[in-house]
């Protein structure tokens, strides 16, 4: 078992950065990292409203079957059918959440390759997150329900089998658009094991954070191959600081304005050429 809580001061950047990071073969390894990291936000909002403080979670597993694998998950699903501030997107196809047992699709991306529940356990069962078509998936803050693109002053993520050093990031950009830098998710040598890690900074909140899951893109239905650099790596809870835009104010309900269904304000002319979901630019 390794667990670690760690502060650190990125003195490179300028900005005090917490960092909790935690890894070993149970869920229990991880699970005073995480629940540290809960506390530092503050208490779970839930779903829908806009607060001025406390923490939102995403753990999959309220995502119905027809958003669940084999179907995409649309990126905007956690901004219009169960507002929580978080709009998703992938340069790869689409993003996709695991099956459960009751569905009839094979669990933990099963149905993409058969062996990879061998490697992939759910660290709040049942359903995990991936995008396909690439390892890579940008997550932008708005104020909940609404089109107004915010920040946070937190966000962390838990993995399942990360068993390469650096081969898991973060890349962190701010609300000024400047680039945080990288964060590595810790590894550990258990197959199907667990990861955390975990950033806040209340100088310069997040607007977007970008993860790379791994060294494979899932879709692909690569088996994993430490040895030639091809680490299978799923997500599962997110917890990220309230978003929220302190220099405005709560919205008040009137001015909520939903985002439309669907990715269609995320497609950029050059997705034509890519056949992918296009990662939009900072505002």
């Amino acid at each position: 078992m390794k667990t670690i809580l760690l502060t650190i001061i990125a003195a490179s950047l300028g900005a005090p950065a917490a960092v909790f990071t935690a890894s070993g073969a149970l869920a229990s390894d991880i699970q005073a990292s995480v629940d540290s990291f809960r506390a530092a936000l503050g208490a779970n909002n839930g779903v829908g409203g806009s607060f001025a403080t406390g923490r939102r979670e995403i753990n999959w597993d309220g995502v119905s079957d027809a958003f669940s694998a084999p179907n995409q998950l649309p990126g905007n699903f956690f901004n219009v059918n169960s507002p929580r501030g978080v709009v998703m997107s992938t340069p790869g196809t689409q993003l996709q959440v695991s099956a459960n047992a009751a569905s009839g699709t094979p669990v933990e991306f099963g149905n993409l390759n058969a062996g990879y529940p061998a490697h992939i356990t759910p660290f709040s069962a049942q359903r995990l997150f991936t995008p396909l078509g690439s390892n890579i998936v940008d997550i932008q803050f708005f104020i909940p329900g609404t089109n107004t693109p915010t920040s946070v002053l937190g966000f962390g993520a838990v993995f399942t089998d990360v068993q390469t050093a650096a081969g898991t990031l973060f890349t962190v950009f701010y609300a000024n658009g400047d680039n945080g830098g990288q964060f590595a998710v810790p590894a550990n040598a258990a197959a199907g094991g667990f990861s955390f890690l975990g950033l806040t900074d209340s100088v310069n909140r997040y607007s977007r954070i970008r993860i790379q899951s791994g060294q494979v893109d899932l879709g692909s239905g690569i088996t994993q191959n430490l040895q030639a650099n091809l680490d299978v790596v799923a997500m599962d809870d997110f917890i990220y600081g309230e978003p929220f835009n302190a220099a405005a104010g709560v919205p008040e309900p009137a001015s909520v304005v939903l985002i439309g269904a669907g990715l269609g304000c995320w497609l950029s002319s050059a997705a034509a050429n890519t056949g992918g979901i296009r990662v939009p630019d900072l505002i």
